[in-house]
């Protein structure tokens, strides 16, 4: 062989290896490709799965925030409901002294109006001082009460509330918590229930001794009867009638002692205050002065009570009124005023006259029994109508009239 057939023939075996390189080369190229493919198929399979499962996460999410946001939402409209359900009064202050709460118990109780929150609350119970200093006791001091009776005055009543204040938060929080109810029917039942009490003790002690005096004055007015005038010398005659005067006075007197001890059986039924009134005026216009004038003005409504005893009750008002302003020289003009609360369920009937009236420091006295500021009265006058609106679970007060005089005023429970 030729040097040129070598020559050729290494030319072809370098080609042979290089186009076998080459084919090598595509080998390994499609080869990498086709697994490329492959793993990129795999790989967006799981990539979808992923995004389905976060999808779904996402979804579950926020389905468990809209669930978190409605029980959030009926949660809290279930404490306003609460809060404005309840019966007792609720006053919450944060913060600097600020009004966060107050529920329309509580406004109806402290007779408020007005928005109330983020008011100061010094300001806001500014006409309510014990409720005022309560709370800001709380606040100095950081300790709870617990059922505090509290005496406060609103619209001309005297109101008893139950007081319970908690600090609000801990120690470093300038807030409290105030919960208040009305007790003024309770603390008045009580009241009525002692005064019952006193008044059946204080009978049972006045009939025994006016029983043992009308013994002995049955017996000096009988000698004094069986004593002849015309047989006594001119001088003595004036003392025998003297002695059967004074008999007779004080018989009188021990038989409304009796009056007064006497218990009471009263047979209630449905009776109209205003003519009850009226007709105790018509019988008494023989005893009052000439020029008397009785008014009945303003609202009734029936109540259960036992009319011969509200005539009584009617007469003693009424007699006394003309005798206090017959006294002072005045012309008595003397107001019969009905008034019905419907929310409270009571009918007031006031009694006023143009009278002296009575001074503020007796008003609670003139309702005992023998207390009197009239030489020759028996003091059993207001003590038998307090008696007898007690027998009616009523209550009675003194205080002035519109005309300057004296006003008893009797609150009656409305028929239900």
């Amino acid at each position: 062989m030729t040097q040129t057939g070598y020559a050729l023939l290494g030319l072809t075996v370098m080609v042979a290896v290089l186009v076998a390189v080459l084919t090598f080369a595509l080998l390994r190229f499609v080869a990498a490709a086709r697994s490329a493919r492959r793993s990129l198929r795999g790989g967006g399979a799981e990539a979808v799965l992923l995004s389905a499962a976060l999808d779904e996460a996402v979804t579950r999410l926020k389905t468990q925030e809209r669930a978190m946001s409605a029980r959030a939402v009926a949660s809290e409209q279930l404490s306003e409901q609460i809060v404005d359900s309840l019966t007792a009064g609720l006053l919450v202050v944060g913060g600097g002294g600020r009004v966060k709460i107050l529920n329309p118990a509580g406004r109806r109780l402290l007779g408020i109006e007005t928005d109330p929150i983020d008011a100061d609350y010094r300001t806001l119970l500014a006409r309510v001082p014990p409720l005022r200093d309560v709370i800001a006791e709380c606040l100095t001091g950081h300790r709870p009460i617990v059922r505090r009776s509290l005496q406060v005055s609103r619209t001309g009543r005297s109101l008893h509330f139950g007081v319970t204040v908690s600090p609000l938060g801990g120690s470093g929080e300038a807030g409290a918590i105030c919960l208040f109810s009305d007790l003024t029917a309770v603390i008045e039942l009580e009241e009525q229930l002692r005064l019952k009490e006193a008044l059946a003790r204080l009978g049972e002690l006045t009939a025994g001794l006016a029983h043992e005096f009308r013994n002995g004055l049955a017996t000096i007015h009988g000698y004094s009867r069986l004593l002849v005038p015309d047989a006594l010398p001119p001088a003595y005659r004036p003392y025998v009638e003297g002695i059967r005067l004074e008999a007779e006075a004080l018989g009188q007197v021990v038989t409304n002692f009796l009056s007064f001890a006497r218990p009471e059986k009263p047979s209630f039924a449905p009776v109209a205050p205003a003519a009850v009134a009226r007709r105790a005026a018509d019988e008494l216009r023989h005893e009052l002065p000439a020029e008397t004038e009785v008014m009945i003005v303003g609202d009734f409504v029936e109540i259960e009570g036992d009319e011969v005893l509200l005539r009584q009750m009617f007469g003693n008002l009424l007699r006394n009124a003309a005798e206090a302003c017959a006294a002072a020289g005045r012309t008595p003009a003397i107001v019969i005023a009905g008034r019905v609360d419907r929310a409270r369920g009571v009918c007031t009937v006031t009694v006023s006259d143009n009278g002296p009236g009575i001074p503020a420091a007796d008003r609670e006295r003139v309702f005992q029994p023998f207390y009197t500021a009239r030489s020759g009265g028996t003091g059993l006058g207001l003590a038998v109508v307090q008696k007898i609106a007690v027998l009616h679970n009523g209550r009675v007060a003194a205080g002035p009239s519109p005309a300057g005089g004296a006003a008893i005023e009797i609150a009656f429970p409305i028929t239900p």
